[in-house]
């Protein structure tokens, strides 16, 4: 771990050093294993971290990864993840790519002084470069709303590519024996930070997405409670996958729990009743996708997988041939 962490206040990330303040330095790192620890912030936005020590244990397993098998990690970070790979491959066995010179020059120190073999390069993730010599496994420790056809190239046929898909799971491909795609099923949950360079979600609030969108405003009761929009994480991967475009967020306030939704063109904002503008209506794609949801029996995130094609990649519930699918991305 770096001597600096971050901790969020309640309004803002403030930076905990490990010289200054030993204890709660220690608290951040070592006191709760389904909790991720943020490493680096960038305009006031967290930029890199060491995964929550549940998810990096879920997302190994899903790899399955032998001794003796040639391993591509995909988001350095601290190094941590690099070394639990080379750890179970094998010395000399792992690459892993960073975007980041200044993290990828640390983790490489680190990673030399525990003696675990790991090269380290610089080089954007999403964008990996072709070989001679195809990778067993692949691992992604960063989200993607599609999975990059390169990282499918560099895997030979029977090969795993584990990755966070659409920041609400993970996901688990598994190359064909041709190597012209890669179907699997969703893992867990993994809210991993996503690609450099690609939104990062800030939450929202009505007076955002209200003044993003002018124009006439329809107004209707709301025809379910939100709850479920805030607890149910099983609803909320099926409402990504059918809505990928559409942000959610969910925050109590006065009047009770409160929804708001956008796309970048039209809002809306749930309570008691339904507020939507725009020109499209998101409040009633929204209650359109819960309900298909609902009639297909409320089916997990387990209950979802990927296929990736060259030019093509979607997501499906149930079967990957007969099963409702949508694009992903």
């Amino acid at each position: 771990m770096p001597e600096r962490v971050w901790s969020w206040d309640g309004y803002a990330y403030v930076p905990v050093d490990r010289a200054v303040d030993p204890e709660r330095w220690a608290a951040e790192v070592y006191g709760d294993p389904d909790a991720a620890v943020v490493t680096q912030v960038i305009d006031g936005l967290p930029s890199s971290s060491l995964s929550c020590e549940a998810v990096v244990v879920d997302m190994l397993d899903s790899l399955l990864l032998e001794p003796g098998h040639q391993v591509l990690e995909l988001g350095t970070g601290t190094g941590r993840n690099a070394a639990l790979l080379a750890w179970r491959a094998g010395g000399g066995r792992v690459t892993s790519v960073e975007v980041d010179g200044e993290l990828a020059a640390c983790a490489r120190v680190r990673l030399r002084e525990a003696g675990a073999g790991v090269r380290v390069k610089v080089a954007d993730g999403c964008d990996v470069a072709p070989g001679a010599v195809p990778y067993d496994r692949v691992m992604a420790t960063f989200a993607v709303d599609e999975v990059p056809w390169s990282w499918v190239a560099r895997t030979r046929p029977g090969g795993r590519i584990v990755t966070p898909w659409g920041r609400l799971g993970h996901v688990a491909l598994t190359v064909a024996e041709d190597g012209l795609s890669a179907t699997g099923w969703m893992q867990g949950l993994a809210q991993f930070m996503p690609a450099r360079g690609t939104d990062r979600g800030r939450p929202v609030s009505y007076q955002q997405v209200r003044a993003a969108a002018a124009g006439p405003v329809d107004t209707r009761p709301a025809v379910r409670q939100l709850e479920p929009l805030r607890d149910d994480i099983h609803l909320r991967f099926a409402l990504r996958v059918a809505l990928p475009e559409v942000q959610i967020t969910t925050a109590e306030d006065g009047d009770g729990l409160n929804a708001w939704l956008h796309d970048g063109g039209s809002w809306a904002a749930l309570s008691t009743v339904a507020h939507q503008g725009g020109p499209r209506r998101l409040a009633d794609a929204l209650d359109a996708a819960w309900g298909r949801w609902l009639g297909d029996g409320s089916p997990s995130l387990y209950d979802y997988g990927m296929t990736v094609e060259p030019h093509r990649q979607y997501v499906w519930c149930a079967d990957p041939v007969t099963g409702p699918r949508w694009p992903a991305g």
